[in-house]
């Protein structure tokens, strides 16, 4: 049986629809669009608990956090994203004068869901990689400690280096910050099992 092709979108389409829409979120990648989930309750509460803490240690430094509702342009990409976190330390640059768009972005934060953790540290993370401003992206875990940081390095490979412990902490060069666990996860109750955590998406 032959599959249905999938309609193909210009980014100027997707974006005009996007811009209208007041009920979901989508992101596009290479013409195709796709409807994002919504969060968990820890999902939330750890990018909130994130963007909070960078706001406080960046809050006298030309930086910019911010957090789910901003669109990132991946022009090499042709993509378009929702990071959970994005932060910027340069002057900004947007895709039109709506400035409801960003084009940069120095460190990109994704809080993994069953549903997504192999798109967030597969396919995306290639997208993301594909900025050339970009100098760290970061993998948080919601059930148990577990960051991952990867750095660019100047050859542009990328450096792992991954959080497991809940003492000492997690630093973020690329902006001079550093977070700890109980930062990340206060009010996340880290005994529930991976099984808790809602099933994907068919």
């Amino acid at each position: 049986m032959a599959t249905q092709p999938r309609p193909y979108y210009s980014f100027e389409d997707y974006l005009g629809a996007e811009r209208d829409c007041v009920d979901e979120k989508h992101e596009y990648v290479a013409g195709q669009v796709f409807a994002m989930t919504g969060a968990s309750f820890d999902h939330n509460l750890i990018t909130t608990n994130v963007a909070g803490e960078l706001r406080q240690q960046l809050k006298s430094r030309p930086c910019h956090v911010l957090s789910n509702d901003m669109r990132l342009r991946i022009e090499a990409a042709d993509a378009c994203t929702y990071p959970d976190v994005l932060v910027l330390c340069d002057q900004p640059k947007f895709h039109d004068d709506r400035r409801d768009v960003i084009t940069t972005a120095t460190l990109l934060i994704e809080v993994l869901s069953p549903s997504t953790e192999a798109y967030d540290r597969g396919d995306k993370f290639a997208l993301y990689r594909t900025l050339p401003d970009l100098a760290q992206y970061v993998l948080i875990t919601q059930n148990r400690i577990s960051v991952d940081v990867f750095t660019r390095q100047p050859n542009d490979n990328w450096l792992l280096r991954a959080y497991t412990d809940s003492d000492g902490p997690i630093r973020l060069s690329a902006i001079g910050c550093d977070l700890l666990a109980s930062e990340i996860y206060a009010g996340v109750d880290l005994n529930r099992t991976a099984s808790d955590e809602g099933a994907p998406r068919p």
